[in-house]
């Protein structure tokens, strides 16, 4: 085969590959029943004047299923991490006890858990998405190749397909794991 044309697949498969990364880490981020630090990953806490990821300012730990604790580095900035969860929309109400910030999750509504499965779906389409322009790319590159076979351009075609295709039903596969967690109570 063609050096330009293994290349071409390479870069494909791997962008395809970042997709399902990307994929995987957007779906960490939706709540699914059991408390997890991966849902306050997004909070950024006011550290002495500027935006600071949590897990840079304090230890986020799960003691159990329903609970999730906060162990700040210095206990000085305990209110700025309770007002950035409150400003968060997360619909979190933590509390402290000196020491921590201890949040109880609540159980999900059915109307919350199908609102969950959409923003689940419509984060496992964006995948779909970029996927489909990879192959798009990946066929573009593909045609511009000069010096190359007509049979091996097409075989090559063949071959994006048959990667997107399977990146297709990996991000299927983890929609629906995804939708299972969240539908169940």
């Amino acid at each position: 085969m063609n050096e330009d044309i293994q290349f071409i697949l390479d870069s494909t498969k791997e962008s395809m590959e970042g997709a399902i990364t990307h994929l995987s880490k957007r779906l960490l981020t939706i709540r699914a029943g059991k408390a997890s630090p991966a849902m306050l990953q997004g909070i950024m806490v006011d550290y002495y004047g500027s935006p600071t990821p949590l897990s840079q300012v304090a230890n986020v730990n799960t003691p159990d299923g329903r609970t999730i604790s906060i162990q700040p580095w210095e206990k000085s900035i305990i209110g700025a991490i309770e007002r950035a969860i409150i400003n968060s929309n997360l619909g979190f109400n933590p509390m402290n006890n000196g020491e921590n910030v201890i949040i109880n999750v609540p159980p999900l509504t059915e109307e919350r858990r199908i609102d969950l499965s959409k923003q689940a779906r419509a984060e496992a389409e964006e995948a779909r998405i970029g996927v489909r322009n990879d192959r798009k790319n990946a066929n573009n590159d593909l045609k511009k190749l000069e010096d190359t076979s007509e049979d091996a351009i097409k075989n090559a075609e063949i071959d994006v397909q048959n990667l997107t295709d399977i990146y297709i039903q990996k991000i299927d596969n983890t929609l629906a794991t995804k939708e299972k967690e969240i539908m169940t109570v």
